[in-house]
C-alpha cells in the first residue's frame, strides 16, 4: 500500500484529504507543519507527499527544497490557495512535480496522485519501454525497434519527460524552466523547435506521438 504524506495547516482540510485518500486505497498521514512532517518522515519512508505552501514558520517552498536535499526523486504535489504564476514557478522551480490550486476536487487529486505515482515507479526503474520504443536513462540513449536514435541531451530531457507523464499536457513556459537558464535569452517558441526535432528524429515510432495542444503546449499520446 502506498504511504502519503499530507502536509496541511488548515486542520479540517487535512483530515479531508487524509480520510478521503484511506478510503481510495492509499495510506495517508496527516501534520499540521514542517516540522512535524520531517519528524514523521524520520519514522516513515513515504511513496508521495502533498504540502501546502502557507504554513506556519516554515512555508511549502522551504519545506520542499529540505525533502529534495534529502531525496530527490519522491513526487511531491503542492496543494494550494495560491494561484498566480510567480508562485507556480517558484514551485516548480524547488522541486514539485505537480501543483493543485485550491478549492481542491478530491477526484482529480486521486487521479493525480495516481499519475505522479506511475511517474515515480518510471523513475526508479530508469527506463521506459513503450511499443518497440525504448528510453534508458542510466545510459542515456533512446532505440527505436533496436536501433539508436540519436538525441542531445535536452531533446532526451523533454521526451523522457513527455514519456513520463503520458497524456499530460506541459506549457512552453514550463518547459523552458526545467530545461534552461535561468538567464537564457531563448523565448518560449525555443521549445517548437525542440520539438520539431523530435518529431522528425521520430517519424517512424508508431508507439506514441506528440501532440500540439493549441495556446497551450505539448503533450505526448500512447496510441
Amino acid at each position: 500500500m502506498f504511504k502519503i504524506l499530507v502536509v496541511e495547516d488548515d486542520k479540517d482540510l487535512n483530515r479531508t484529504v487524509c480520510s478521503f485518500l484511506n478510503q481510495s486505497g492509499y495510506e495517508a498521514v496527516g501534520c499540521l507543519n514542517a516540522s512535524d512532517a520531517y519528524d514523521a518522515m524520520y519514522e516513515t519512508v513515504f511513496d508521495l507527499i502533498v504540502s501546502d505552501i502557507m504554513m506556519p514558520d516554515i512555508d511549502g517552498f522551504e519545506f520542499v527544497k529540505t525533502v529534495r536535499s534529502l531525496n530527490e526523486d519522491i513526487p511531491v504535489l503542492f496543494m494550494t490557495a495560491r494561484d498566480d504564476f510567480a508562485s507556480k514557478q517558484r514551485g516548480y522551480r524547488v522541486g514539485v512535480d505537480d501543483y493543485m490550486v485550491k478549492p481542491i476536487d478530491l477526484d482529480e487529486l486521486f487521479l493525480r496522485i495516481g499519475a505522479l505515482l506511475r511517474r515515480a515507479k518510471i523513475a526508479s526503474s530508469r527506463r521506459i519501454e513503450i511499443g518497440d520504443f525504448l528510453m534508458d536513462v542510466d545510459e542515456h540513449t533512446a532505440y527505436l525497434d533496436g536501433e539508436e536514435i540519436s538525441l542531445t541531451a535536452r531533446e532526451f530531457s523533454l521526451l523522457y519527460k513527455l514519456l513520463s507523464y503520458p497524456k499530460k499536457t506541459f506549457t512552453r513556459t514550463q518547459l523552458m524552466d526545467e530545461f534552461w537558464d535561468a538567464d537564457t535569452l531563448s523565448g518560449p517558441r525555443t521549445v517548437d523547435v525542440y520539438m520539431t526535432k523530435l518529431r522528425n528524429k521520430l517519424s517512424a515510432c508508431d508507439s506514441f506521438e506528440i501532440v500540439t495542444v493549441h495556446g497551450l503546449g505539448y503533450k505526448a499520446v500512447i496510441k
